[in-house]
């Protein structure tokens, strides 16, 4: 109810909530520093209500889509769901990669002109992209409108680099879960959603899809304040807005190296999940687009209570590292019961271990940021959405790859879970690097 608080509060007088920090310090007949401190206060317990929902219709857009594009692949490649699963590997890969090259130079952007005009942009061309991806007559045009969403997908990383702005180290941890609480409560809302209109055609949910997108640039451009600062602002350069030269510049923080060598390898491990959800339990329990949906839901749900609940008391008691480490320990734990499972009711029972690994998440992206200077939070947030775009070149065909050679007529032996199984080790072999990254930066420090 309190981010619905927040929405009236703007509506009803949008003077309460300025644009930029600077114009909360600029009230002309507000007295004293103590006043100028609540009015920002405030301003940024209203921003962090304005990007939840922002990111919210976002999520819930995407989510629409999912439970319907393997039936759409199949429709398009007139081939089995084993078969479709190898072609979304693909269009994993073709999102992934435009987003891994473009993904610096967006956040570079909004480190000089702001979050707000990037995020606008960036929601309008999804909004655009879904309405090609609805007419979409070949497979051809399916992975021209996934490139297209990666040379615009910045609204994630931008949103990220905005919690930064506006968190402190105290609540910097709970901040980032509100992103993750969306991507959860999106995925209640759309994959439900998604599998329900499935019924109707594949195409059916594409079109709700950039409604909802279209709608949610509406709103942002009327509602969504700046959080970044004129006095924060730098530059944009061409050599720090490349994939390479990104990645190149955690150079300048060697004590996050191996944290983040640690997060690509979690990312990578992901998509075993990510990439093969839908396929996994279509073609193992025989689901339709309505069960897909369904289940995506429950996920949306667990997501959302990890991330926007219960995050809020298990960090403050754990502290970021264990939380990674705890975190790690419960995904390669999920992933491992995925691969046994035998009937449905089991999946969703495994469902609690690995949502539960979601702690992970935002206690590393805590501790990536309070690395940073606030000047760089968008290009640290680029380069973490980087990272996740090279894994996500790596992990959608590899996972898929494994899927289809397991099930497919001519595989050796039929093992659908066999990517989970692969997911798990690499969970584990991050567990590992991350645990000496850690020790390593605490023998620095003696």
């Amino acid at each position: 109810m309190g981010f619905f608080v927040y929405l009236r509060v703007c509506v009803s007088g949008c003077s309460k909530v300025p644009r930029t920090a600077e114009d909360a310090t600029q009230g002309g007949t507000t007295p004293g520093h103590a006043q100028k401190f609540i009015m920002k206060k405030n301003q940024k317990s209203a921003a962090i209500g304005f990007i939840f929902i922002t990111m919210l219709i976002d999520i819930t857009g995407w989510g629409i889509i999912i439970p319907v594009i393997p039936k759409l692949i199949e429709e398009l490649i007139q081939g089995d769901i084993s078969e479709a699963a190898k072609y979304g590997g693909w269009l994993g890969f073709a999102y992934a990669f435009t987003q891994f090259i473009f993904a610096p130079l967006i956040g570079n952007l909004s480190d000089q002109y702001g979050r707000r005009p990037i995020i606008l942009i960036s929601l309008f061309a999804f909004a655009l992209d879904y309405v090609l991806l609805s007419f979409a007559p070949t497979i051809t045009w399916l992975f021209i409108g996934r490139i297209i969403a990666g040379l615009t997908g910045a609204s994630i990383t931008t949103a990220s680099a905005y919690i930064a702005d506006i968190s402190t180290p105290e609540n910097r941890a709970k901040n980032f879960g509100m992103i993750g609480a969306a991507f959860g409560l999106g995925f209640i809302i759309g994959p439900v959603i998604g599998g329900l209109l499935g019924h109707f055609g594949a195409r059916v949910p594409f079109y709700a899809a950039a409604v909802l997108c279209f709608v949610n640039f509406i709103y942002g451009y009327f509602i969504l304040p700046e959080s970044l600062a004129k006095e924060n602002r730098r530059k944009f350069e061409w050599k720090r807005a490349n994939p390479v030269g990104a990645l190149l510049r955690l150079r300048k923080h060697p004590t996050l190296f191996g944290l983040m060598s640690a997060i690509f390898i979690l990312y990578v491990a992901s998509h075993a999940v990510q990439s093969n959800w839908s396929y996994y339990t279509m073609f193992r329990f025989g689901w339709d687009e309505k069960m897909v949906g369904i289940s995506f839901g429950i996920i949306g749900l667990l997501v959302g209570l990890v991330q926007g609940v219960l995050i809020r008391w298990i960090n403050p008691k754990l502290g970021n590292v264990n939380s990674i480490y705890v975190g790690i320990i419960l995904y390669a734990v999920g992933m491992f019961l995925f691969a046994s499972a035998t009937q449905s009711w089991m999946v969703f029972v495994f469902l609690i271990p690995y949502c539960l690994g979601g702690i992970a998440g935002p206690a590393m992206q805590s501790v990536v940021s309070s690395q940073v200077l606030p000047t760089e939070q968008g290009e640290i947030q680029g380069t973490l959405s980087s990272l996740m775009s090279a894994s996500a070149i790596i992990g959608p065909p590899v996972m898929s790859g494994i899927f289809y050679y397991f099930t497919h007529d001519e595989a050796p032996f039929e093992f659908a879970g066999a990517p989970f199984v692969l997911g798990g080790f690499l969970m584990l072999v991050s567990l590992v690097i991350a645990y000496f990254s850690f020790k390593k930066q605490k023998s620095h420090l003696k």
